[in-house]
């Protein structure tokens, strides 16, 4: 018994019916069934090898359950606001569901959450871009601008990105094949971002560190602080989307696989990918067009750092400005406390003399002058003394430290 307890922990249910069948072959396999079921136990009998028994209502009532549930989870799913623009500049609006966009583009799900900061990626002879806020699908034929509401993208978008593509704008990539012309566009509109930023903060922190480091202003302004030190985010925050920018752009460009990747018409249309007039491949001109772009984001990165080197040299003043002011109060405290001291140490004469102790000197009033004036040079001299000692040892040099 305990034998067969073991083998029913071990061996699956259709193999434990098989042995049965096995024990006993003059029976039917439904009596060996049985017979094994007797052993095992009556409790593991009728899922092992008794005949399936009819679905019951509540079964059903879980699979239709089942059913509405994912029909619920397809109603919910996020819907995309999506702007279309082709390869004549024509745009088209509409709005698609997630799952429904990514299946005709030929995408997955994860490549439609846009989780990076900055990301380019291909994947199905699609490339899918992310620059912050602005997200984008381009195709052979066409270029898919996602959610573009409340972004302040109508200008750019209805303006100058239909004329661009159409081949009426300012792009190089124009002879080029179509997914080019789109990189370039938006790669030119995240630049013109970048350096609109730039151009904003620029003329304030100028004016901010110009005011803080006029010598005719002997103390610092508070206020003008609190804007330079917002300015200074506001600066780091433009340094850091610099800085990912062209970390996304330099991940490309060390990968050739991701390059070739990057010219979608080799996949669709082959011919089309011959050789330039230049003698210059397609893969190489999208290295060309991604390097441009990458150096314009070293010129954005230099002139940044390059204000970020005013503040540190300004900061690097108002700290000498400060230590200054707090070198003379300390100066005038030093020599307030020495002259207490020395009046308090001549005080003690006339202390004196001013008790009630009886003397022949009260008898001549010359002797009153005297000691006040003694008092007086004591304490000035004694005053001054302080004040020279002090002075050499704050202007001696410290002593080596011995570690």
């Amino acid at each position: 018994m305990e034998r067969l307890r073991s083998l029913s922990r071990l061996l699956p249910r259709r193999t434990l019916c098989a042995l049965a069948q096995g024990l006993t072959p003059g029976a039917r396999p439904i009596a060996a069934c049985g017979r094994a079921a007797h052993i095992l136990g009556r409790s593991r009998a009728a899922p092992l090898c008794g005949p399936r028994r009819p679905p019951v209502a509540g079964e059903m009532h879980r699979l239709r359950t089942s059913d509405v549930s994912q029909a619920t989870l397809a109603s919910v799913a996020p819907v995309f606001t999506v702007t279309k623009f082709d390869k004549e500049g024509n745009v088209t609006s509409f709005e698609k569901k997630k799952t429904d966009l990514y299946q005709e583009l030929g995408l997955q799900a994860r490549d439609l959450r846009f989780q990076h900061v900055m990301s380019i990626t291909t994947r199905n002879n699609r490339i899918i871009m992310r620059m912050e806020y602005l997200k984008a699908v381009i195709t052979p034929e066409c270029l898919l601008i996602l959610d573009y509401r409340n972004l302040n993208l109508e200008q750019w978008l209805f303006r100058e990105l239909p004329s661009q593509l159409a081949g009426e704008g300012q792009l190089v990539t124009y002879p080029l094949p179509f997914e080019f012309r789109a990189i370039e566009a938006l790669l030119q509109y995240w630049i013109s971002t970048l350096q609109g930023k730039l151009s904003v903060l620029q003329p304030l922190i100028l004016e901010t560190l110009e005011a803080l480091v006029d010598p005719k202003h002997s103390s610092v302004d508070r206020s003008k602080l609190h804007i330079l030190l917002q300015n200074g985010k506001s600066l780091s925050e433009l340094e850091t989307d610099i800085k990912i920018f062209k970390e996304s752009i330099l991940e490309i460009l060390d990968e050739e696989e991701r390059l070739e990747e990057l010219c979608l018409t080799k996949w669709s249309d082959p011919q089309v990918f011959e050789k330039s007039s230049a003698g210059i491949d397609h893969a190489e001109e999208m290295e060309l067009l991604l390097e441009n772009y990458y150096r314009l984001a070293e010129d954005l990165s230099n002139a940044a750092r390059e204000l970020r080197a005013l503040i540190d040299d300004s900061q690097s003043i108002i700290f000498i400005n400060l230590d200054s002011h707090r070198n003379v109060m300390m100066r005038l405290n030093l020599q307030l406390t020495m002259g207490t001291f020395s009046l308090s140490l001549f005080g003690l004469m006339g202390v004196a003399f001013g008790m009630n102790l009886e003397s022949s000197l009260e008898e001549d009033h010359r002797v009153f002058w005297l000691i006040t004036g003694i008092m007086f040079m004591g304490s000035g001299l004694i005053w001054r003394r302080l004040l020279s000692f002090l002075g050499r040892q704050l202007e001696a040099p410290l002593p080596p430290v011995v570690w």
